[in-house]
């Protein structure tokens, strides 16, 4: 009775079918041999044959071949052929076109005893681990070469589950469940949303890896969700997140490695926030197709975005300068705290900002934005793709026509600053003025400025004043940042202290 109870307990390892007396025995590996002509209820049970997992859907004969078939939607539709049918013959349904495959029973493993699968699912075999072999395993993209790490990954739970159709789901059965993971599980988003009644408190819910398609709204469930989940789920599109805008408590949204290229809260005009995911806070679209600029400025419209992960996406992979693109995902989105788990400072936040502005200064003149606010109208075009544009002009003031001559922020990494460096404490060490490109980090400039001073590298504190901002002075405390993050400018003044 223990082996019906716990049949997905175990990773990969399917669920033994009921034995049916003088049909079937159990062989000395732990496999179920069935002959060809065998007949048992195995409709939706978990199979493995070579290494593939699998789900019986269908067990009868398709003609015009002789012998019992079992029909199998793969775990991995790369595996399988068709969807089911044959010569117009709807045997089975596949979620995947090319998910399912016709088998002969006996090719298929159902199984081991439930002593065999727990001891091969959590290596409980005699005899010490060897935690020096090397593996190479898929994060996000990238493959990685680990030591030791398949203990940590026989410990991982792919189970499949099935829901019968039609079983009562009883309201609040699991009334405190606050966290609930469903990865690789196969559950659909009806499923989801059938069972979701009996999880009224719940908070987060993981649903990676599910070829998840949202087809309805939560209307009455996942009220109190917090944190969805829906990695790896390639049939999401922005459609489907519409249905899901309205969660009232969900702060976390999860969307890495889902295909998303695109999204438009069209409830929202230029300028303005949207309605949809009004309590949202983090979003993470790592590893995805989003290519235009167009997807940030819509991520403007979010009332309560404060985070944002958007790392291996052509829009940030392909660009040469990662400085330069993150200070335009700033400029673009105000009201953002953190990019890709790196906090943004008050320093780099203004310094986006004000190179931004310089640098579509000219576009900005020849579409109709003027100094003058009476002449200022630029046209809808250039709104819709600088839509923070007119702000930022408002907040530190229209560029002026000198600047846009001489400024160019893209090219900071080529272009050399003229900078005046004073020694607020040693009053009798000369005033230097040097020639600096932008992009050198503050190390570097750290390391240069060690040598000419015969001061260690340790107790240098450097700091700038620009006459831009009479009075206030800027702390160079990220030594691996550049110049050009803090927005030193020619004719700034560099403070050494020590």
């Amino acid at each position: 009775m223990l082996e019906a109870l716990l049949p997905s307990a175990v990773k990969g390892q399917p669920p033994r079918p009921p034995a049916a007396a003088g049909r079937s025995h159990i062989l000395d590996s732990g496999c179920l041999n069935m002959s060809d002509t065998l007949t048992l209820d195995v409709i939706g049970q978990r199979v493995e044959v070579n290494g593939e997992y699998a789900t019986v859907r269908f067990s009868g004969v398709v003609p015009p071949v002789a012998g019992l078939w079992l029909g199998v939607e793969w775990d991995n539709p790369e595996r399988g052929k068709h969807d089911g049918s044959r010569e117009g013959i709807v045997y089975f349904k596949c979620r995947h076109p090319t998910g399912g495959s016709f088998i002969r029973p006996n090719k298929v493993n159902f199984g081991v005893d439930f002593l065999t699968a727990v001891k091969n699912r959590y290596a409980l075999e005699d005899g010490p681990e060897d935690y020096g072999e090397e593996q190479i395993i898929i994060i996000g993209k990238k493959p990685v070469e680990t030591i030791g790490f398949d203990s940590v990954i026989k410990q991982q739970s792919e189970n499949k589950l099935q829901f019968p159709s039609g079983s009562p789901v009883l309201t609040g059965t699991f009334s405190t469940l606050k966290v609930l993971v469903l990865n690789q599980t196969g559950i659909t988003w009806a499923e989801v949303l059938q069972c979701a009644l009996g999880w009224p408190v719940l908070e987060e819910l993981y649903l990676d890896s599910n070829n998840i398609f949202i087809s309805e709204r939560p209307s009455d469930v996942l009220q109190m969700l917090k944190l969805l989940d829906l990695s790896s789920n390639p049939l999401i599109d922005e459609n489907q997140l519409f249905l899901i805008a309205y969660l009232p408590r969900l702060e976390q949204l999860i969307l890495s490695d889902t295909g998303i290229s695109s999204i438009h809260f069209p409830d929202a005009g230029i300028g303005c926030k949207t309605s949809m995911f009004p309590s949202l806070q983090y979003l993470v679209v790592n590893d995805n197709r989003i290519s235009q600029w167009s997807f940030i400025n819509e991520l403007n419209k979010l009332q309560s975005l404060r985070a944002l992960s958007c790392l291996r996406n052509p829009l940030t992979e392909g660009s040469k300068e990662a400085q330069t693109t993150r200070q335009l995902i700033i400029a673009k989105i105000g009201q953002l705290k953190t990019l890709n788990k790196c906090e943004i400072l008050p320093e780099e936040r203004r310094g986006a900002e004000l190179d931004y502005r310089k640098a579509f200064g000219n576009e900005w003149k020849k579409a109709g934005g003027h100094q003058d606010p009476e002449k200022n109208r630029p046209n809808e075009e250039f709104l819709a793709a600088h839509p923070r544009y007119q702000l930022l002009c408002h907040k530190y003031g229209a560029p002026e026509d000198g600047e846009l001559k001489v400024q160019q922020p893209f090219m900071l990494k080529n272009q050399l600053l003229t900078l005046k460096i004073k020694y607020p404490n040693q009053l009798e060490q000369k005033v230097l003025e040097k020639q600096l490109p932008g992009s050198m980090a503050i190390q570097k400039v750290k390391a240069l400025l060690s040598r000419l001073l015969k001061v260690p590298v340790s107790e240098l504190l450097l700091s700038y004043e620009s006459p831009k901002m009479p009075g206030r002075e800027i702390e160079l405390g990220n030594d691996l940042q550049s110049l050009q993050f803090y927005s030193v400018e020619n004719g700034d003044c560099l403070l050494v202290r020590w």
